[in-house]
């Protein structure tokens, strides 16, 4: 490619970013009209979203300078926005939290940018939303620089011809993989009706996983009470495991729950489902109760399992 190619080809990038940056209010020091910056709401949204992180993690997400990071962390400390302890496995390790302080300042933040995107997007049609996302898939994967096979997807909210997608891989993979019957699938229609029936959007929430366009995952959570969620439908297609899709959307699902009050989050699983039970303990769920029955067409183990945030 001839320099002068490449020089053209720059300078139209740079022409994109600052039309994007201006489209979404990303110039200048503070950040939707807050007291922080673009740099300090993103340090934030990985602290709302990640268990326990350390610096160095928040550091290598976010490519940021060490030392910038220190010195915002110790603001926000400071301002008693986060809190730090010191890891018990090892010791010279700090993991970092967001304070109830902390997530109070985060939540109108995370909703205004959410809102601001959501204002761009809504007055395309689908098939204009739909470009607009391959477009910005196709960018990441392809300056992406030697990215973990984990990052291979994303995630979104739920959107029409979801739940029909959730009810039925539910059904025919569980037949396939364990035999269960269309009872189990009955089921499973039964929840998502009654989580689009009754949706509180600012308490419950679907994610779909998605992969080269196509639902390759999804999860739910759903009120059972003002301090008490429920984790529902947790399930990775077979075409995309191995990618961390499932512990991602439990940490998802987790900080949700957090960042809305939720004092404790609860889960319904049966025995045999060795993957799943394997991430919600090493996410600190404990199994709390187990029951036997048949209600999916062979003798099967129950378990109800929580965790306290």
């Amino acid at each position: 490619m001839a320099t002068n190619d490449l020089s053209t080809r720059a300078e139209t990038v740079r022409e994109f970013n600052r039309f994007y940056t201006r489209r979404i209010g990303a110039l200048g020091d503070a950040h939707l009209g807050s007291d922080f910056s673009l740099t300090e709401v993103r340090v934030l949204y990985e602290l709302a979203h990640r268990d326990h992180p350390t610096a160095a993690e928040i550091a290598d997400v976010l490519a940021l300078d060490r030392g910038y990071l220190s010195r915002t962390l110790r603001s926000f400390k400071r301002r008693k926005l986060i809190t730090t302890e010191t890891s018990r496995k090892d010791r010279r390790q700090t993991l970092l939290s967001l304070t109830a302080a902390g997530r109070k300042a985060f939540a109108p933040l995370d909703r205004g940018a959410r809102d601001i995107i959501a204002g761009l997007l809504q007055p395309l049609g689908e098939n204009a939303q739909r470009r607009v996302l391959a477009a910005m898939h196709d960018i990441r994967t392809t300056l992406a620089d030697d990215q973990p096979t984990s990052e291979a997807f994303t995630l979104r909210a739920h959107r029409p011809g979801d739940m029909g997608w959730v009810v039925q891989r539910h059904g025919l993979l569980y037949c396939q993989e364990y035999g269960w019957d269309e009872r189990f699938e009955a089921l499973v229609a039964r929840v998502v009706a009654d989580f689009v029936d009754h949706f509180d959007a600012a308490r419950e929430r679907c994610w779909i996983a998605e992969r080269n366009g196509e639902p390759v995952g999804s999860i739910f959570i759903v009120s059972k009470s003002k301090t008490v969620a429920k984790l529902r439908l947790l399930l990775v297609d077979p075409s995309a495991r191995g990618l961390g899709i499932g512990e991602r959307l439990v940490d998802e699902l987790i900080a949700f729950a957090r960042n809305v009050g939720y004092r404790k989050i609860q889960l319904w699983t049966q025995s045999n489902l060795a993957s799943a039970r394997r991430i919600y303990a090493a996410k600190g769920f404990t199994l709390v109760a187990e029951e036997g029955h048949d209600l999916f067409g062979s003798p099967l183990v129950a378990e109800t399992w929580e965790l306290r945030l």
